[in-house]
């Protein structure tokens, strides 16, 4: 199965990505939602990484994620700050609300893991029909040079008496579909043990900047700026990490 995060992935993602974790995309949603008095939707919303920080923040921001097992992380996180925001197990493609929102926000290139071309134009067009008039989407993007440099990674966390693994070895990249998939091996160990081990497949979809410039369009949206390494309105350079797009629905 791809892009499942399960018990093992999910606990190593929290560890490594914990709440308030930054790329320098917190602090430029922050900014970017300020005055936002609308209702606010993360999809893919993951341990809470961003989310907590947003609401604590004044932000009226709901979730959801195909991981029951991420969203555990992120219920916890947020009954220990008194926090109750709406969170559900949905998916990009089905989500579905009863209520219209003032700004859709997808950080760190979560909607990349849609890796079919045409899913992720009906996902644009979903996102459409989800907002208010005048409303945002803004979303992440990985450029292209992160995916083109392969290579094998071994990191390892101390958790307590515990140790979790992650290897992380490219597997495929379809230059024709402009999609990788790495194989993923987390290990869980204590005293020397191995406790648990968890397989996992990781799909990814690389985007041209005027190819989603043209998908945003194509689905509806306006206004669209485009920013590099969160810098707003600052057009991204070669060698940026980040690529940041905000669009709006026309009143």
């Amino acid at each position: 199965m791809s892009n499942r995060y399960g018990t093992l992935a999910a606990w190593v993602y929290h560890v490594d990505k914990p709440i308030g974790h930054s790329f320098g995309d917190i602090e430029f949603y922050r900014e970017r939602l300020a005055g936002c008095e609308g209702p606010i939707l993360e999809p893919a919303v993951g341990n809470g990484r961003a989310i907590i920080p947003l609401i604590e923040s004044g932000c009226d921001v709901v979730g959801f994620d195909t991981s029951a097992d991420m969203l555990d992380f992120c219920r916890k996180e947020c009954a220990a700050r008194g926090l109750k925001p709406s969170l559900s197990v949905q998916s990009f493609e089905s989500f579905e609300y009863d209520r219209k929102f003032e700004a859709i926000i997808i950080p760190a290139g979560s909607f990349q893991l849609i890796t079919e071309a045409t899913v992720a134009r009906s996902v644009l067009c979903r996102f459409q029909r989800a907002l208010s008039p005048g409303a945002r989407l803004i979303v992440d993007l990985d450029p292209i040079s992160s995916f083109v440099t392969p290579g094998a990674r071994v990191r390892h966390w101390q958790v307590g008496d515990d140790v979790l693994t992650l290897q992380e070895a490219r597997a495929e990249t379809d230059f024709v579909r402009q999609t990788t998939v790495s194989q993923l091996r987390y290990e869980h160990w204590r005293s020397g043990q191995l406790v648990s081990v968890e397989l996992d497949l990781f799909s990814l979809r690389w985007w041209g900047i005027v190819e989603f410039e043209l998908a945003l369009r194509e689905a509806g949206f306006t206004e669209i700026v485009i920013s590099g390494d969160y810098r707003h309105g600052l057009m991204p350079k070669s060698d940026v990490r980040s690529i940041t797009f905000e669009a709006r629905i026309p009143e």
